[in-house]
């Protein structure tokens, strides 16, 4: 009715239409789902994000109350995991309001249920939580659904891509020229065909966390597969049965992604006086945090899943695999240094 969308606007009616979108009616995740993120993979990866919130608390000088907080926990898998190991940390859940910020009604439904035990509190955006308190947060894959704009360098200049309807009265990509001041930031020098995503989205999602743990004290954990630097590059994608689809093919029926502007996300956390780590790889920042000597103990532990538990260290950490693909960030109070960042003896 009002002409073609924007990708962002696309991204939004696709995933979070609250009658037809992807999240807010049928999510499919884990192995038999559309797509896998890292707790499905192995229990491992949740429990070092646990270890990471403990030194965190202990860094912050163990506060009482403090908000454990998840951002799209999924169906709930990296807060059991985390937790698992959090309750061997004398006092910390004692002092902690867990806080669960999750839009789509099915998959808090199987986050209630399988975190029944720890009395989780929902939110469907991160304002909804009470100020006042100091946070632990993580968000894993949750920046890379958020809607995101695409500008293609054209033999005269840049223009916005759009999705309209085709010939045949099928959805397609199109041009057109964009809105007064939307490509002020997009290099004048840029190739022609470049294609240059920002995520206004990203970004104030970044700042609102940066603007909270700067005001409250505290300290958010960022892991999401993206760039490490600013670059050009189509990065839109839907998938479905861990397969990439046509995006426009699959309206409403398949997840939709695309790479994280990590820098962005950074700077815009700066803004709001918030201390921003530097951007590690998955693999490192695993590595760091012990993930090798994990997966041997838990192989002691169980002989028979000795190949298994390889398996999934080597889809954790691998270069080809989710390895050097997922970055990781903390956002965090002038002062904490949040571990995973600075290489230790033996790694990277």
């Amino acid at each position: 009715m009002d002409g073609p969308l924007t990708v962002a606007e696309f991204m939004t009616a696709c995933l979070h239409d609250l009658r037809h979108g992807y999240y807010a009616n049928h999510p499919s995740l884990g192995p038999r789902g559309d797509f896998i993120t890292a707790p499905l993979v192995s229990q491992m990866f949740g429990e070092l994000v646990g270890a990471w919130m403990a030194e965190v608390w202990r860094q912050m000088g163990s506060p009482a109350p403090v908000q454990l907080v998840e951002l799209g926990p999924g169906d709930g898998t990296l807060m059991d995991d985390a937790l698992r190991v959090l309750r061997h940390v004398p006092g910390l859940l004692g002092a902690a309001e867990l806080w669960l910020v999750e839009p789509s009604r099915p998959l808090r439904a199987l986050q209630a249920e399988r975190l029944a035990y720890a009395r989780p509190r929902f939110a469907d955006t991160l304002a909804e939580l009470p100020p006042g308190a100091p946070l632990i947060l993580v968000a894993n894959e949750v920046f890379d659904c958020l809607p995101t704009r695409q500008f293609v360098r054209a033999p005269g200049g840049w223009a916005e891509r759009r999705i309209g309807l085709g010939a045949a009265g099928e959805l397609a990509f199109g041009l057109s020229p964009p809105p007064s001041g939307a490509a002020e930031d997009l290099p004048a020098d840029a190739y022609e065909g470049a294609v240059a995503e920002r995520s206004p989205a990203q970004a104030a999602l970044a700042a609102e966390i940066g603007a909270r743990v700067a005001e409250d004290g505290g300290a958010a954990l960022v892991v999401d597969y993206g760039r490490a630097e600013t670059g050009y590059g189509d990065t839109l994608q839907a998938l479905s049965r861990h397969a990439r689809v046509d995006p426009l093919a699959s309206a409403g029926v398949a997840d939709l992604t695309v790479h994280v502007d990590f820098p962005a996300l950074a700077e815009a956390a700066r803004v709001q006086g918030a201390a921003v780590s530097p951007v590690a790889s998955q693999r490192a920042f695993l590595r760091r945090l012990g993930v090798e000597a994990r997966a041997a103990a838990l192989a002691r532990s169980r002989p028979d899943q000795a190949e298994v538990i390889a398996r999934q260290l080597h889809r954790l950490t691998a270069p080809d695999q989710m390895g050097e693909l997922f970055k990781v960030v903390s956002i965090h109070t002038q002062g904490l240094a949040p571990p995973g960042f600075t290489p230790q003896e033996g790694t990277p």
